[in-house]
């Protein structure tokens, strides 16, 4: 009797196992973090390279399950890129459009390349040349299509495929010239009204691109392409330029004219697709993303989350920048909250998405601080252009003896181009930098708060930066002040090559703290810093 009461219970145990095994899968999966900063990597741990693309849902050609569909472009710089940071190289070496496919958002896998080169440049023999970037996919119901739109030189390019993993078929090339006055747009991408199943190209005028267009994708003489044109904006220049809806409203979204260059993110919000946009021609800064300039990126698509429990509209920014000297992350996805009809940006450095419920929360490994490898200021700081530009994003400087920081030439430069051996280290081709030409006290801080969504919780953090000085300091420490309680590491001695340094147990109370940098130096003292990170400890 014994025996089979051991053998009954083990029987339980068991088949509670198997019951809870698929649960457990399910959870791991979906917490696994999107974390910025970083080169991302498949599921099975290959490279993603996937530059000025978007996602999309559409049915599995195999299973017919709906999966999410992420297209981008590959160009040779990344990869040469991702195998050594310390150096940025010119150039856009189209490879293909690849196609990456996930059930969450976040774990993904490799399909195929989609749109190879060959196909591409056939009619020039083979040869590779002319830009191809900003693109999209959409499915075209009366054809029974998928069209891939991508700029290509002086037009626009069209081709088709009868399933969303390709291959995709060059079909034709189409110059805007008799519509919007170039023959090439702006940056563009196309979107999808998930209600209504109609896809939409979002583009600027090719020259300044002070105006943006509206063009839905359809069929028309027997081909695919763009049905109409309507102009929904006129102003400042801009680029990145795309949609998303959340809520029922649709929001044209863009960034600065700042080249390769991260920027600020800007929307404009209307009841319908074709507008009228408001506020008119007036577009808005997204609050939330003035500080870091949209976590050091700029607006490359957006997709809408719609959950359960509730929609979740996810930024998706590229780095760029010569090809992505100004960080390590190529995309950088960022959630967005919203007041009302407002977006908030929300910075994050790692973060958690349920894609089945819609919700997200911040990831344990998160770091706090808000341009903490100084990547977001592209430009010798102080700086007369993009903007006038007195203070480091996120950073503030105080001068309590020696030079003043004006635009005046005489000012200490605030930043430090990195070179190649110390970007073999620290991040980026900016790092902080406090000198002078005479006798100097500067303090560099930043106070780090909840901001209107994200909370800065009460417990324990570790603070970290990396730091490279001459001797000529009297005085050179980091710091962390919450609650009235001080918390201080001393650099003693003169570092010649970088050095990382710690306080490892800072208490968060009140949910707000300062950190930073105090430095008392000599006529001629350097310091150099870089990669701070405020992280949560348990």
């Amino acid at each position: 009797m014994m025996k089979f009461r051991n053998i009954l219970l083990l029987v339980r145990i068991l088949f509670v196992f198997l019951i809870f095994i698929p649960c457990s899968k399910l959870t791991i999966a979906q917490s696994l973090n999107i974390k910025n900063d970083n080169f991302w990597d498949t599921k099975d741990g290959k490279p993603i390279y996937s530059q000025g693309g978007g996602i999309f849902k559409f049915p599995d050609p195999e299973s017919g399950k709906e999966k999410y569909f992420w297209y981008g472009v590959h160009y040779k710089q990344a990869e040469l890129y991702r195998n050594d940071p310390s150096v940025t190289h010119s150039g856009n070496s189209f490879e293909g459009v690849t196609c990456y496919t996930s059930e969450d958002l976040v774990n993904w896998e490799f399909e195929a390349n989609v749109l190879t080169p060959g196909e591409v440049f056939k009619d020039q023999g083979g040869r590779r040349g002319m830009w191809l970037g900003r693109m999209g996919v959409a499915y075209v119901k009366e054809a029974d299509k998928y069209v891939l739109i991508i700029q290509y030189g002086a037009q626009v390019l069209f081709t088709v495929s009868d399933s969303p993993a390709g291959p995709f078929k060059y079909q034709h090339q189409k110059s805007m010239m008799d519509w919007i006055g170039t023959s090439n747009t702006g940056d563009q991408t196309v979107f999808t009204d998930e209600d209504t199943g109609k896809s939409y190209l979002v583009y600027s005028y090719g020259k300044g691109r002070h105006k943006i267009y509206i063009s839905e994708i359809g069929m028309k003489n027997d081909t695919l392409t763009l049905l109409n044109y309507k102009q929904v904006f006129t102003g400042a220049g801009r680029e990145g330029n795309c949609m998303f809806k959340y809520n029922g409203k649709y929001y044209l979204a863009a960034s600065d004219l700042y080249g390769w260059d991260g920027s600020h993110a800007y929307y404009l919000v209307a009841d319908d697709i074709w507008g009228p946009y408001t506020p008119e021609n007036n577009m808005q800064v997204i609050p939330g993303c003035e500080n870091d300039y949209s976590h050091i990126s700029q607006t490359g698509f957006f997709y809408t989350v719609r959950g359960t429990k509730q929609e979740t509209v996810i930024f998706c920014g590229d780095r760029w920048a010569e090809f992505a000297g100004n960080g390590t992350g190529y995309n950088q996805w960022c959630p967005l909250s919203f007041n009302g009809d407002i977006p908030y940006f929300n910075s994050l450095n790692s973060w958690k998405l349920n894609a089945k419920t819609g919700e997200w929360s911040v990831a344990d490994d998160n770091n706090f601080v808000i341009n903490p490898s100084f990547e977001a200021d592209r430009k010798p700081m102080p700086s007369t252009v993009k903007p006038v530009q007195t203070r480091l994003l996120g950073w503030e400087t105080a001068v309590i003896k020696g030079t003043a920081i004006s635009l005046d030439p005489a000012s200490p430069v605030l930043n430090h181009e990195n070179s190649q051996t110390d970007r073999k280290v620290v991040t980026g081709e900016r790092s902080l930098n406090i000198s002078d030409r005479t006798d100097f006290i500067r303090k560099v801080h930043q106070i780090i708060s909840s901001s209107p969504y994200v909370m800065l919780r009460n417990g324990y953090y570790s603070l970290t930066a990396k730091v490279k000085n001459n001797d000529g300091f009297r005085r050179l420490e980091m710091y962390a002040n919450s609650g009235g309680k001080n918390y201080i590491v001393g650099i003693q001695e003169k570092n010649e090559t970088w050095k990382t340094i710690s306080i490892d147990r800072v208490k968060v109370s009140g949910n707000e703290l300062e950190i930073g940098f105090l430095a008392e130096g000599k006529e001629g003292a350097s310091c150099q810093i870089d990669d701070v990170a405020l992280v949560r400890t348990r």
